[in-house]
Formats: C-alpha cells, sequence, structure tokens
C-alpha cells in the first residue's frame, strides 16, 4: 500500500469530519454567513505565508536538485498566485490589503502554523511531508465534496472552482508522490510520519471550526488596581 493511502485510511474519520462540518455543507449549498467566509478568508491568508514558508525550509533541506527546485516553485506559486487568489476574495467582501496583511491570527491558526514551522524546522524531511500533504489532498477531497453536493452556482463558486481545478488536482498528485517517496526511502519513520500527518488533519479540522465560529482571543483581563494598605 502507497504510503499516502496508509495516511489516509489513519485520518479517514477526520475526513469524514471535515466533509460534515457545517463549513463546508453550507459553502457548498451558498448559505455560508459571509462574516465565515470573511474570517477563513483572512486566517487563510496569514496561514498561507508560514506554509510557503515551510515549503521554502523543506527545499532548503532536501538533497536531489529535482525535489529542491519544485519545493521552491511551490513556496513561490503560494506567494505569488494562491495569496492573489484570497486578495481577489477580500476585495469582493470588502477587505483592503492591509487588512488582511495586519489581521491578528486566530489561536487555531497560530497552533496551526506553529506546528508547520516546527516541523520543518526540527522534524526530517519524511515528517515534513506528512505535515504539509492534509491540506492539499483535503482540499482537494472536500472542494470536490463539495462539488458533488452544491446544486447551483452562488458567490462562493469560485472557491469550489479553484480547489477542483487540473492545475490544483496535479499540485496534490506531486505532494501524494513526495509523501509515498519518503515512506519508501525511510521506512523508519512512518510511524512519526503518520504521527505528523494526523496533527495536520486534525488542525485542518479545526480550521474550518475556527471560521465558522469566527474564533478570536479571549478579551484580555483588565490591569489590577492595587489597594492601599490600611495604615
Amino acid at each position: 500500500m502507497r504510503m499516502s493511502d496508509r495516511l489516509l485510511e489513519a485520518g479517514e474519520p477526520l475526513w469524514n469530519a471535515q466533509q460534515s462540518h457545517p463549513f463546508v455543507t453550507e459553502l457548498a449549498s451558498g448559505t455560508l454567513e459571509e462574516s465565515a467566509f470573511r474570517t477563513w478568508v483572512c486566517q487563510d491568508y496569514r496561514y498561507l505565508l508560514d506554509y510557503a514558508r515551510v515549503f521554502a525550509i523543506a527545499g532548503s533541506r532536501v538533497r536531489d536538485e529535482e525535489t529542491m527546485t519544485h519545493l521552491l516553485g511551490v513556496a513561490h506559486r503560494i506567494l505569488a498566485e494562491e495569496m492573489d487568489l484570497h486578495r481577489s476574495f477580500a476585495a469582493d467582501y470588502g477587505i483592503s490589503q492591509t487588512e488582511l496583511e495586519s489581521v491578528e491570527k486566530a489561536p487555531t491558526c497560530v497552533a496551526y502554523t506553529n506546528f508547520l514551522l516546527r516541523t520543518a524546522y526540527e522534524g526530517s524531511v519524511a515528517e515534513i511531508a506528512a505535515a504539509i500533504y492534509p491540506c492539499g489532498q483535503g482540499y482537494l477531497d472536500i472542494a470536490e465534496h463539495m462539488a458533488d453536493i452544491a446544486t447551483t452556482d452562488h458567490r462562493y463558486t469560485p472557491f469550489i472552482e479553484k480547489y477542483t481545478s487540473d492545475e490544483f488536482a496535479e499540485s496534490v498528485e506531486w505532494m501524494r508522490e513526495f509523501v509515498d517517496r519518503c515512506g519508501e526511502r525511510h521506512p523508519g519513520e512512518r510511524e512519526a510520519m503518520k504521527q505528523a500527518f494526523l496533527t495536520s488533519a486534525k488542525l485542518e479540522y479545526r480550521f474550518w471550526e475556527m471560521a465558522y465560529t469566527e474564533e478570536k482571543w479571549e478579551r484580555e483581563p483588565a490591569p489590577a488596581v492595587a489597594t492601599p494598605r490600611s495604615q
């Protein structure tokens, strides 16, 4: 069995949970609240900056020229193309580029990007491959699921079209092959790959939940006011 298939089998409950999440089903039907989609746009924009960094770090750590070239190319495409798509989504909903760049990461976004960056710096190349895989394969599978259950075109149709495009499917297939190569070359790291994959998959689910609930940091407590001691 391919390593990518082993990971997807281990993550099947998380995949099913993502596909039935109300953010996903309501986006597919076009009924998702605009504020939830705005939250996703802003948070995913911040996420992608770090996702690009992870590919760049991975590119600097691999040894073969072809893989290095591809990973660094993905980092460039995220910054040059996918973030343009988010800027376009944002403009449609009245979000300026300045607002995108200054928005504070929600707790879930912080947790996910910190995990990916820590894996990129401290994990093996095989672990990095497994950690980045759920984002690519997850969006492809979920967007295809959205396309299957959508009954008409609506304001969120461009989202579905982007992540079901041939270009995106090809990029995911490369990630899948990268995972498979790592699993074949480093059999002793398969369990670590599985754990990295499942952690990212759990955070993918939490990312939909974060956007749907418009997650924010809890209000900071007011500073304590010192009371004078009685004499």
